[in-house]
């Protein structure tokens, strides 16, 4: 049931995906298997946020992380720990944003779990960029780029690179914004990103600032 949802979820059938997990999560309670629950309540958060439902996203969250350090399970508990980051950040709590990810960070590295470790670092990057933090910001992206590269995560290396493009378009090094975008493009086209457009026009207005410079 919990991976039929999963599987649902991530081809967009919200609907269904909820169905699966309701039902795996009603059975995980019966049984009493506490980890099988932490996931699926992590996962039904992740689709409330989806769907900008934002407060019951954060309770079941926060369900389950209680769960995740009450049995040890340090795998769910890191990735909980990212998703409330992330929505600390978009609520414009920056400091509880922080605190959020620099624990999923450091669970990341304890359990060698490197691509939730590249993620957190895009995170961590982006909350930089929002504080004006800029050089901390770029460190935390070529960290975070360097992780991507090695394991082959194609989406989280886009999105890495497309910011990287943008500091430098802001800071007139429209040379190097090129050498992060156009790779960047090339990913998100060949995934079929709905952001591919968005990166396109980025490329296109540089291109442009480049000419007439």
């Amino acid at each position: 049931m919990h991976n039929l949802g999963f599987l649902k979820a991530n081809s967009g059938k919200i609907e269904q995906a909820i169905a699966f997990y309701e039902q795996s999560l009603a059975l995980s309670q019966q049984i009493g298997d506490v980890q099988l629950k932490a996931r699926t309540l992590n996962n039904l958060g992740e689709i409330k946020v989806y769907r900008g439902e934002i407060e019951e996203a954060i309770a079941l969250f926060q369900q389950s992380l209680a769960i995740t350090e009450k049995i040890g399970d340090v795998q769910t508990k890191a990735t909980t720990l990212n998703n409330l980051g992330f929505l600390k950040a978009n609520s414009g709590k920056i400091e509880q944003a922080i605190a959020f990810y620099e624990q999923s960070l450091a669970l990341s590295q304890q359990i060698g779990d490197v691509q939730l470790k590249a993620r957190t670092l895009n995170n961590l990057g982006e909350i930089k960029v929002y504080r004006g933090e800029i050089e901390e910001a770029i460190a935390f992206y070529q960290k975070s780029l360097a992780i991507t590269e090695q394991i082959g995560d194609v989406q989280t290396k886009a999105m890495t690179l497309w910011w990287l493009g943008h500091i430098a378009e802001q800071q007139g090094n429209y040379n190097q914004a090129l050498d992060y975008l156009q790779p960047a493009l090339e990913i998100l086209q060949r995934i079929q990103s709905p952001d591919a457009e968005k990166v396109r026009q980025m490329v296109a207005r540089v291109q442009n600032l480049i000419r007439n410079s």
